[in-house]
């Protein structure tokens, strides 16, 4: 069966330059672990999962907004590479680029620190820019690390064009109910959930409450991500689980993005819900399985090869 074209999926987001060292542990507070390797990859939630989404097939738009500064033009010169349109890829000519400070464990667990830059100054009105991109999407993800006013403009404006909104509502923090009744899709993890909610997320029971309190303001499909344990969903009033595929972790890094990146692509696609958080649970396996944010978003024959 030939494949359905590519749809057209919006990403508003950031774009950053991620510093990894891949140490034994991670350091407690004030203590210096010695012995590590040190990599340098292009990351940003937004950057992270727009490539992950053409990676698997779709045809993406990225909103974003970038430093005049040499982490600027690479990342650039890489979403070329990765076939974005980069119509509204912007230039900030007084703050510097995004760039990420991450340390990584030998388990794959890591910890991060953001200076975003030039994504904190991607403005409501710049984005309204982009609302003709916006208006033909089939779908538009957006994250929390660009001003919440900007998010919320393309809440509006998708919501202004019938066009359905899938929220990764990550970093973790408050968001008003108004932002989050016009969502159509939230994805956040335990932390995340919990954050949003006031529930702390520890077991199946906790996670169900977490995503029935979202339902409750206004949420049609709530995803909550569970790491290797895959994903709990509720959806018109049903909960159920979807595993992930047992893998061997090695970097963590960017996993939830590419898991966010291959269900717009599954939805936008027509597939069934059940069977995108499948598609997106099993790419997001293949990810931490090799070091890297952008680096480790997988293609599609990838994806279709692993078994949940």
């Amino acid at each position: 069966m030939a494949r359905p074209l590519a749809p057209s999926i919006v990403v508003v987001g950031s774009s950053n330059t991620d510093m990894v060292v891949k140490a034994t542990r991670l350091p407690a507070p004030g203590e210096t672990v010695v012995g590590g390797t040190f990599l340098m990859n292009p990351g940003g939630k937004g950057a992270n999962q727009a490539v992950a989404a053409a990676r698997l097939g779709g045809a993406v738009t990225f909103v974003a907004k970038v430093g005049d500064d040499v982490f600027g033009q690479q990342a650039r010169e890489g979403f070329r590479q990765e076939g974005l349109d980069t119509s509204w890829v912007l230039t900030d000519a007084e703050h510097p680029s995004g760039v990420a400070l991450i340390t990584v464990d030998e388990h794959g667990e890591n910890c991060i620190v953001v200076a975003p830059g030039a994504n904190g100054t991607l403005t409501p009105d710049e984005l309204q820019r982009a609302q003709s991109s916006i208006a033909q999407a089939a779908l538009v993800l957006v994250q929390l690390e660009i001003p919440l006013e900007t998010v919320a403009r393309a809440v509006a404006l998708a919501q202004a064009h019938g066009v359905r909104v899938v929220l990764n509502p990550a970093p973790a923090r408050t968001l008003p109910d108004e932002l989050l009744r016009h969502v159509s899709v939230i994805t956040p993890n335990q932390t995340e959930a919990s954050r949003l909610t006031g529930i702390t997320v520890h077991d199946d029971t906790t996670a169900e409450w977490a995503a029935r309190a979202l339902h409750a303001k206004g949420i049609g499909t709530v995803i909550l991500t569970l790491g290797a344990q895959g994903a709990l969903v509720h959806h018109e009033g049903q909960t159920w689980r979807v595993a992930a595929p047992p893998v061997e972790a090695v970097d963590t890094t960017a996993a939830g993005d590419v898991f966010n990146g291959a269900l717009v692509v599954g939805l936008a696609e027509g597939r069934p819900l059940r069977d995108a958080v499948d598609f997106a649970c099993r790419a997001a396996a293949v990810s931490v399985t090799r070091m890297g944010a952008q680096a480790s978003a997988p293609r599609r024959a990838e994806v279709d090869a692993l078994q949940s």
